[in-house]
């Protein structure tokens, strides 16, 4: 074999590496439930990123916008994980109008220098996890926001932090799509489905992700079965930023946009020190996700609610939600 064979062979086996170690990192990526809605495939410098329908959500998510945006965070963690291996990407998003679970085509096409952002970026990746806890009465800084916005905007998408009075209209709108869907015999039990337990198969959300007592909250989370009983200072009231991430469309290349922005995000709030609690409710409900899109005065379709807070550092951290073993999502 010539020189320059040997080192193309040894570039093509690089490549390789790169691509299934960013599929693999991908994996950590928030999705709704934690369904992991994702089938990776590798081939020679591309990596091509599929919806799973085997992972949807049939009754919450009919249309797959929760699933696809899931993707587009899983999407936004292998790009990062491929800047800190220090290679150029090239991303064709809804690549084959033919085949539209086809979401994202990435290319390899040479080496950068790796930045110490890159490297952080990817750290932060295992750090990242939803935070159920009541925030501490220390608001989120402005500039910390600030910078979370930045990141949302750099992805593609929008965020809109929600301004006090709009808190309540928001609160209103997620006890309406909670008793909504609470009253939906389907939907009840594709929520036990996906919750609760140990979580054997590395999907769902197990019991230690849970925690045992809800808390009592102007905005309600996801009780999961956990009814809101615990109580907690004033102050969280006031703690709490609340916000709606968003696209300017609703087709599906917007879901995957919104996603990786969302990833984006949470990213960046982790590294801040800033704890992320994502609220779907709303947006699982056509009537109050309409009822979002007012808040945002129609200017762009709302995906997500997102709430920013500083954890209490006394709180109890739940634990990290189960991951799906790499080799069963990626195919090479």
């Amino acid at each position: 074999m010539s020189t320059e064979a040997s080192i193309r062979a040894a570039d093509t086996r690089a490549e390789a590496r790169a691509l299934s170690a960013a599929a693999a990192a991908a994996g950590h990526a928030p999705s709704i439930h934690n369904t992991q809605p994702w089938r990776w495939r590798v081939t020679g410098n591309e990596l091509h990123l599929y919806l799973d329908h085997s992972r949807g959500l049939e009754i919450t998510d009919p249309d797959s916008r929760l699933a696809v945006l899931s993707c587009g965070a899983a999407l936004h963690h292998a790009l990062v994980s491929l800047a800190a291996a220090g290679w150029h990407t090239l991303v064709t998003r809804m690549p084959n109008p033919t085949h539209p679970d086809h979401l994202a085509q990435v290319r390899v096409d040479h080496r950068i220098p790796v930045t110490p952002a890159a490297v952080r970026h990817l750290q932060t990746i295992a750090l990242r996890h939803t935070d159920r806890r009541p925030a501490v009465s220390d608001p989120v800084a402005a500039d910390k926001l600030h910078s979370i916005v930045t990141a949302v905007e750099s992805a593609g998408a929008y965020l809109h932090l929600l301004q006090p009075d709009q808190v309540y209209d928001l609160a209103t709108a997620v006890d309406h799509a909670q008793r909504t869907e609470a009253d939906e015999i389907a939907w009840q039990a594709e929520l036990a489905y996906w919750t609760g337990g140990t979580r054997p198969l590395g999907t769902g959300i197990p019991d230690s992700a849970i925690g045992d007592r809800a808390t009592q909250t102007t905005v309600p989370g996801r009780d999961f079965g956990h009814y809101g009983d615990l109580p907690i200072s004033e102050a969280h009231e006031n703690a709490a930023t609340f916000a709606i991430l968003y696209g300017l469309e609703d087709g599906k290349l917007d879901w995957l946009r919104v996603g990786e922005a969302l990833s984006a995000a949470w990213l960046t709030a982790t590294e801040l020190g800033v704890s992320v609690l994502p609220l779907s409710a709303t947006i699982e409900v056509a009537v109050t996700r309409e009822q979002l899109r007012r808040l945002l005065a129609d200017l762009g379709y709302p995906q997500l609610v997102l709430r920013f807070t500083t954890a209490d550092p006394a709180g109890t951290a739940a634990a990290h939600t189960p991951r799906i073993p790499a080799e069963q999502v990626i195919e090479r």
